[in-house]
């Protein structure tokens, strides 16, 4: 017997994207009605981000109350403010599957973009913005030239990009170096401690196109940290996991992207090695997502098992086999930003259970929605509702008045930063850190 309340184990169904009533607009629609009125009933998630509310308003408007006087097109505002974060589906939604009434919030927003993007293709600013890996080569043989074009304070070109391609003028954007993380690993590999008790884990590095082209410290950190626990690990980096063209629809480049990836992967995984995700919403991409947008290719199935999130794989090391000596405690204590992306990969709370591991530090931990979501919340249209939905988030960071600030998802710490700079209390020249950043700090690595 089915019951209210999410008592069992939610599931989720493989996304049919090449069955042509996954886009027909009127199957489509009835879906999007009949979802739709379940959470107009429901009305849990009013507090999660926007789309709830313009859902809600969209349904109050008609005088009748019933999603059925909505019109189809205004639907669309509603699909328009998710940010695909997967928290209504995983903390707040009483009727997931195996539930009956089979809700799937995230899963419909996609299908309906999925139909947008083969309707009418990815708008060209969107799709040269989520070109990750062409940016990334791109900039990194220009860090200082596009650095200061993307800098916050740039009046000359600032104002442009929000003109031309829509981004946010004051939006935080990410910085670009010149020397990757796959370049970096390369030319300074750690020495591996022997003595430690992990000693023998091997594992690859799945660098990403943030850390390898935007914040290449993640991964230096984590070479650190994993080699003073004795783990021999390599950087590799076949390419971007497909999490920005996800948030646009384009289903059919991420399927291939997957089958590229855990192609390049797999030797890696025959050879007994643990694949580490050093960015939660790819980790997220490899170990869910992929799965059921390719469900019958065998390399992304044995990549989905082989995967772990950074955090994830330092904490199974410390409870297998325990942690290698050497840790001090960070003065000031650190406040802990828990990322959606993290969270959906229902691992539990592995960041501040590695950031636990430190002795004599204090953490204090929030789990709210920074309200960024990626390349979304960088948009003019989206960005004063990533920020007004971050504002309590980055107080409650503020409020716990410690020294570092740390998220897993290096997106969601640089806005919640960047928040926190215009409320009173907060540390001057915060930044963000990953929790390994972090414990490399502890080792004094």
């Amino acid at each position: 017997m089915s019951r209210e309340g999410s008592l069992e184990a939610p599931t989720r169904h493989i996304i049919d994207w090449q069955n042509p009533d996954f886009i027909d607009p009127v199957k489509l629609d009835a879906e999007v009605r009949r979802q739709f009125d379940v959470c107009h009933g429901c009305r849990r998630c009013f507090n999660l981000c926007d789309s709830f509310p313009r859902l809600f308003d969209l349904v109050d408007a008609t005088g009748e109350d019933e999603v059925h006087a909505v019109k189809s097109e205004d639907f669309k505002s509603v699909v328009d403010a998710c940010t695909l974060c997967d928290m209504c589906f995983l903390t707040k939604c009483p009727y997931v599957p195996p539930h009956p009434f089979n809700i799937d919030f995230p899963h419909l927003i996609l299908r309906y973009r999925v139909a947008e993007q083969a309707k009418h293709g990815t708008p060209f600013f969107d799709a040269q913005l989520t070109d990750t890996d062409r940016n990334g080569a791109l900039f990194a043989k220009m860090p200082g030239l596009a650095n200061w074009a993307t800098a916050r304070d740039n009046t000359l070109t600032r104002p442009a990009m929000e003109a031309i391609a829509g981004i946010d003028k004051n939006a935080e954007l990410p910085k670009f170096h010149g020397k990757t993380l796959v370049a970096r690993a390369k030319d300074n590999r750690p020495e591996i401690n022997k003595a430690a008790p992990a000693y023998g884990r091997k594992v690859a590095i799945y660098a990403t196109c943030f850390a390898n082209y935007n914040n290449p410290d993640i991964g230096t950190a984590t070479l650190k940290v994993l080699a003073h626990n004795g783990v021999d690990a390599e950087v590799v980096y076949p390419g971007c996991c497909g999490m920005p063209k996800l948030e646009q629809g384009d289903i059919a480049e991420v399927a291939k992207r997957a089958k590229e990836v855990s192609a390049a992967l797999r030797p890696h995984i025959d050879a007994g090695k643990d694949i580490v995700a050093l960015i939660p919403s790819c980790a997220l991409m490899m170990k869910f997502e992929w799965p059921l947008i390719v469900p019958d290719d065998d390399n992304v199935k044995a990549l989905a098992r082989a995967t772990f999130d950074a955090s994830e794989y330092i904490v199974d090391i410390a409870k297998k086999e325990g942690m290698a000596p050497g840790l001090s405690a960070v003065p000031g204590g650190i406040a802990l930003h828990t990322a959606c992306h993290a969270r959906a990969q229902n691992m539990g709370a592995k960041g501040a259970e590695l950031l636990r591991l430190i002795p004599e530090t204090e953490i204090a931990v929030t789990e709210r929605c920074s309200g960024h979501g990626g390349s979304w919340g960088v948009k003019k249209e989206n960005f004063p509702i990533a920020s007004k939905f971050g504002k309590q988030t980055a107080k409650r960071l503020t409020d716990a008045k410690k020294t570092y600030l740390a998220s897993e998802c290096p997106l969601a710490g640089k806005h919640l930063a960047q928040l926190m700079e215009n409320i009173e209390g907060a540390p001057k020249a915060l930044q963000s850190l990953h929790p390994i950043e972090i414990l490399a700090k502890a080792y004094g690595l």
